[in-house]
């Protein structure tokens, strides 16, 4: 690296770095696999760049990562399945590339926004709105989309409605018998409410 005239080489001490942001620095090429062996890396910021070629397929051993920013840039290929690994990542966008395939199966990735998501017009699969080609194959209808799924919701919503009205008349047949039938009660009530 070339810091203010000088040239210094970072190889010992490179595992100790915990956060890279180089983001909007025009920067072209692929991203190196050696990237992939900075295993206490927190933080790791490509957005707005020229980066093309596929995400590392080892990207997953980073596994302390905690912000994975690779948006705006020409990132090509599918999104690796290793990410699915990445357990404590709680920030991710990979929008504006062109990814393309399933989005890889894990409670983290799906639990980020589609917004993480959009830009890439081949990638699939939840979270992003579109399907994937195999879903629909196997007729696996959309969440929520299906008759099944309105009649539940039908059916539900009618027990609700039993179950409030029953509870109610119970309710209030129990404290206008508790009225009748307890006289100190009944003139304490009526007392209360006249006060």
């Amino acid at each position: 690296m070339v810091w203010q005239g000088k040239v210094h080489e970072f190889s010992s001490n490179l595992g100790l770095v915990k956060t890279i942001d180089i983001s909007s620095n025009n920067l072209t090429g692929q991203i190196p696999n050696e990237i992939t062996k900075l295993h206490e890396l927190l933080r790791l910021d490509l957005s707005n760049n020229s980066l093309v070629g596929e995400i590392p397929r080892d990207i997953g051993q980073m596994a302390e990562l905690l912000t994975l920013n690779l948006s705006r840039n020409m990132f090509s290929g599918e999104i690796p399945s290793s990410m699915s690994k990445m357990n404590r990542l709680n920030d991710l966008d990979v929008s504006y590339n062109k990814l393309s395939g399933r989005v890889p199966s894990s409670t983290q990735l799906q639990s980020f926004p589609p917004e993480r998501f959009t830009g890439n017009v081949e990638l699939c699969g939840l979270p992003t709105a579109k399907k994937c080609l195999e879903d629909e194959d196997q007729g696996v209808p959309p969440v929520g989309d299906s008759k099944g799924d309105a009649e539940g919701t039908g059916e539900l919503q009618r027990w609700f409605y039993i179950g409030g009205a029953t509870g109610f008349a119970t309710g209030f047949w129990i404290v206008c018998g508790a009225l009748l039938l307890n006289r100190r009660g009944r003139h304490a009530f009526f007392n209360f409410m006249i006060a």
